[in-house]
């Protein structure tokens, strides 16, 4: 049987021309890797990873997977990924790729292979080293990701990390003087249902290690009762530790239908211009929201709003801090978290800072048992000792003539 393979690529995201090969003739390679499963196919990793189970072969469209996709994919238990764009970053270090190869996913860069196009989601294809196929044919071939040429290409991105930080740093210095009103407090926020005056908020981003710092904050969120400040897909994972969002702010691009239901209030981030994507989702599913435009992050806004409206405390979970963060969000800069942070920084706490100091009060369930266990061991300890239950009677004998009952 006669298919058509791109030979192997000699530059990063190039390949050669298509060249016929003939299946089933040759023997197959020492130690090839074989996976069989279904494609599912998700141009959005974040949505893609919902769906995705340990049978199911990913196909991404993902150039630099970030450290978050990357954890995301790992924790489906997916076991090949397929990405139809450079895995690494050229411009930086970005972590996904690491923590793919570390975490056992069998990872292959096809820049430009139109899987998208050709396979259907859910269709049954196979995997062998590098090379997909479906109906015993060679769609594709790309090359294997693994911890050499992941190391490779991280070496190559590292020697150009001076030249996005220059343009970080310079995109970021032009956009502030546009965004100066964040500093200068005159964003127009609406009114909210929610109370946050004179009470902590708790600001949930799907970000770096927001999975691990929500369970470390269970104590303090359990005896505090924060304000649950979810932007977008951090209301689903608010919700996986059992807290309903008293607010979501975003484009509603990432929560899922279950949390924005849930929510007790939603607040649609909209531009400068007053063009807001999230409001039609939310319009088809007809639930009732509010609007606020700002040239920021959402992540910003969700401060701003806490702040503003008198929160005392911002406990932050997931937030982005340092340039490799901002880089793997496709951030050209980061102008207004400057000025948002600047503006609320004497009240703004990492999680990671609140579960070092906070030293949470003992749970009550504990507390109570050790009552109940001691008081029916002081039962137990009267009913059996004649001498004692003696003295308790001429004890309650004495108040008795004492208060004039007998």
């Amino acid at each position: 049987m006669l298919a058509f393979v791109a030979a192997p690529r000699t530059t990063p995201g190039a390949f050669r021309p298509l060249s016929p090969v003939v299946l089933g003739d040759a023997a197959a390679p020492p130690r090839e890797r074989v996976f069989q499963g279904p494609a599912r196919l998700g141009v959005r990793t974040k949505h893609l990873v919902k769906r995705l189970g340990p049978e199911d072969i990913a196909i991404i469209d993902h150039a630099g997977i970030d450290r978050v996709a990357g954890e995301d994919l790992v924790a489906t238990g997916c076991r090949c990924v397929v990405n139809v764009a450079p895995s690494v970053s050229p411009r930086y270090s970005n972590q996904g790729p690491a923590i793919l190869v570390a975490g056992g996913v069998h990872l292959i860069d096809m820049p430009g292979a139109p899987l998208f196009e050709v396979l259907d989601d859910g269709q049954p294809v196979t995997i062998r080293d590098g090379r997909l196929i479906r109906d015993g044919e060679v769609l594709w071939a790309g090359e294997v990701q693994d911890a050499e040429t992941v190391g490779r290409q991280y070496e190559e991105s590292r020697r150009r990390i001076g030249e996005a930080l220059a343009l970080f740093a310079e995109n970021t210095i032009s956009h502030i003087r546009e965004e100066r009103e964040l500093l200068s407090g005159q964003i127009e926020l609406p009114d909210f249902a929610t109370k946050l005056r004179d009470r902590p908020a708790l600001i949930v981003v799907r970000g770096v290690d927001h999975k691990r710092d929500l369970r470390t904050l269970r104590p303090y969120v359990r005896d505090e009762r924060p304000v649950i400040v979810a932007v977008d897909g951090g209301a689903d994972a608010a919700l996986e530790e059992g807290w309903v969002p008293d607010l979501v702010v975003g484009d509603m691009d990432s929560a899922s239908d279950a949390a924005l239901h849930a929510a007790r209030e939603l607040v649609v981030h909209a531009y400068p211009d007053g063009r807001a994507p999230g409001r039609d989702r939310l319009d088809a599913l007809g639930l009732q929201y509010k609007v606020v435009p700002a040239p920021a992050t959402s992540e910003d806004v969700a401060l701003l709003i806490a702040a503003e409206k008198g929160a005392n405390l911002l406990v932050s979970v997931g937030l982005h801090y340092n340039l490799v963060e901002f880089l793997d969000k496709n951030r050209a800069g980061m102008s207004s978290t400057f000025l948002t942070r600047l503006r609320v920084g004497e009240i703004l706490v990492d999680a990671k800072g609140v579960s070092r100091l906070y030293r949470p009060s003992p749970a009550r369930g504990p507390v109570a048992a050790l009552v109940l266990a001691a008081f029916a061991t002081f039962v137990v300890v009267i009913a059996t000792s004649s001498r004692l239950g003696q003295l308790l009677d001429l004890l309650w004998l004495k108040i008795q003539i004492l208060l004039g009952l007998k």
